[in-house]
């Protein structure tokens, strides 16, 4: 196995979706491999773009996935074969409706909760035995409104917090890298909302 981490940052491609509440995970994928000094470019064997950054001496890759948000899992598993990293490195970022904008959430393992990113992760790999940070959007005032909702931009009052809100899931992020899920977990569960601490 190799001795690298894998990041996941959860998205749709284009433009039009690159400030949408469900794009979260890239945007956090982005600033991770600001952070790292990688720079992303188009994977030769699955449909994402890879950045590989260097923190503490551990070799990250950072993958945004390509291949819109409800088939995800294939460009997970196949990173994860292609570069051997095992499920014990790999940290998934998304974001979650049912948390409040601002709020993060790891798990060691779980549900998907509803995200069909995840779903298509768990689906892949066959196992939900892997790291994720849930990032809060909240919700919308109905069900109905649900697709709608997280394919809309942040709204203002969000917009005032975002740039913090990144910042913090991506020190999330490096945590994980250097401490482990335990330590990231201890310090970023219980954080308050919209990045004001």
């Amino acid at each position: 196995m190799s001795d690298a981490k894998l990041i996941v940052g959860l998205g749709n491609p284009g433009k039009q979706y690159a400030y949408t509440r469900h794009n979260l995970g890239f945007l956090v994928g982005e600033r991770c491999a600001q952070l790292y000094r990688g720079k992303f470019s188009l994977c030769s064997f699955t449909k994402a773009l890879m950045a590989q950054g260097t923190i503490n001496q551990t070799t990250v890759k950072i993958v945004l996935p390509t291949t819109f948000m409800n088939h995800s899992g294939l460009a997970v598993k196949q990173s994860l074969d292609h570069e051997n990293i095992g499920l014990q490195d790999l940290f998934v970022v998304c974001d979650d409706v049912n948390l409040e904008f601002g709020r993060m959430r790891l798990r060691e393992k779980g549900s998907d909760g509803g995200h069909n990113g995840l779903a298509s992760i768990i689906e892949q790999l066959g196992t939900s035995d892997f790291a994720r940070l849930r990032l809060g959007v909240g919700q919308p005032p109905t069900k109905e409104q649900m697709v709608d909702y997280v394919l809309e931009e942040f709204n203002k009052e969000e917009k005032r917090y975002l740039e913090g809100f990144i910042d913090q899931a991506a020190q999330c992020c490096t945590v994980w890298l250097n401490e482990g899920i335990h330590k990231a977990s201890e310090l970023f569960n219980k954080r308050e909302k919209n990045g004001k601490d």
